[in-house]
């Protein structure tokens, strides 16, 4: 082989030659999402992951390509494999569990109603999802992401087997869970006037440790017998928590938590961002899913917002409706962005702790609607 066949090779196989326009626009797009990570700090720990896949997978496609006969696939094929198998949600649950306070949750049940109306975005998304020509399953799989829930998103598009929406499902869930203080504010302000924002909430009650291990044992019962399909998510959910409340598993609570989750949102961020190579991204499905991505989430806003009002009413001026915002289910940002408006309205109002009740509450009420479109279409 002469130079020359030499130096034609090597340039052959560079990915300038290989490349598709479409390819180099999702290039741009994966550093667009790399600069909100870092530069903005929309949700780094998702949002970097995701980007570099989608940078990988638009530079390299075989990267995720299926293995055919005796070779080998690609690198993040395997990982993506752990996503339809329903794996990697379900260890995301298992560390949100460990990692989170059900406290304002018990000491509030009411909070259980404020989770459950901003599920109205879900069922919203799913009729409209339909309307607009996607088929059942499909339209289930969009339809999750109002409760801007990553995990469940993926989750369920791979038990209803539309691993061929994944990535527009993943990266949309994904994305309005970093846009959360973007797009929320703007709703929350225009369905409240500043008199309700500047609603101060009474303390909450302290919560006994004997509630908070019964709390996750209970829910899990009551939750997987009505619901068994909710078990992967529900279950490891609670186990997680249970981890965190009995006080005698530490090590299990701190690599739940920690290593584990970490190592989990590498897998899934990475693998969840290969899916969108260009040929299967850029279509006119992908551009449908986004903008029910942001109906049905904007939707689930507001919809926890009017039930805020109407338990405002139902109190007595008690319960700030801005607390029902937090009914979506993206763990802790919602909560954070209940109680930056809050204060905007008056610098001393604390709703920190009232809206976390709403935002765990959401993450059941999500996983449970997930189930029930599993139990639906008997999977």
């Amino acid at each position: 082989m002469n130079f020359a066949e030499t130096l034609n090779n090597l340039v052959n196989q560079t990915a300038f030659l290989n490349l598709s326009v479409g390819n180099y626009i999702m290039i741009v797009v994966a550093c667009i999402f790399l600069y909100l990570a870092i530069r903005k700090g929309y949700e780094p720990l998702l949002l970097i992951p995701i980007a570099f896949g989608m940078l990988l997978v638009n530079i390299y496609p075989d990267i995720i390509k299926a293995p055919v006969g005796d070779s080998a696939g690609g690198l993040l094929y395997y990982f993506f494999k752990l996503d339809e198998w329903s794996l990697l949600p379900s260890l995301i649950f298992l560390g949100v569990g460990a990692m989170t306070d059900f406290g304002p949750l018990i000491a509030n049940p009411k909070s259980f109603l404020l989770g459950a109306a901003a599920q109205f975005g879900i069922y919203s998304a799913y009729f409209l999802a339909i309307f607009m020509g996607f088929g059942g399953k499909a339209a289930a799989s969009i339809s999750i992401i109002g409760g801007a829930d990553g995990p469940t998103s993926i989750f369920l598009a791979g038990k209803l087997g539309q691993t061929s929406l994944l990535g527009a499902i993943a990266v949309a869930a994904y994305s309005y869970m970093s846009l959360v203080p973007i797009i929320q504010p703007p709703i929350m302000k225009l369905l409240t006037t500043k008199k309700e924002r500047a609603i101060k909430m009474e303390q909450l009650r302290p919560v006994s440790k004997l509630e908070k291990i019964l709390f996750p044992i209970i829910v899990a019962i009551i939750v997987c017998l009505i619901l068994p399909t909710t078990a992967p998510l529900v279950g490891m959910l609670m186990l997680g928590n249970l981890f965190r409340e009995s006080g005698v598993v530490k090590q299990l609570q701190d690599t739940a938590s920690n290593a584990l989750m970490y190592i989990v949102v590498i897998l899934l961020g990475t693998s969840v961002g290969a899916t969108t190579s260009a040929s299967a991204f850029l279509n006119m499905n992908t551009i449908k899913i986004v903008i029910l991505g942001l109906v049905a989430f904007a939707f689930g806003t507001a919809a926890g917002i009017l039930f805020g009002k109407i338990l405002c009413l139902v109190t007595r001026g008690k319960v700030n409706p801005l607390i029902g915002s937090a009914g979506v289910s993206a763990v802790p940002m919602a909560a954070r962005v209940s109680q930056k408006v809050g204060s905007e309205a008056d610098p001393s109002n604390y709703l920190l702790m009232h809206a976390m009740g709403p935002n765990v509450a959401g993450v059941i009420g999500t996983a449970v609607a997930a189930g029930t479109f599993m139990a639906i279409f008997g999977i």
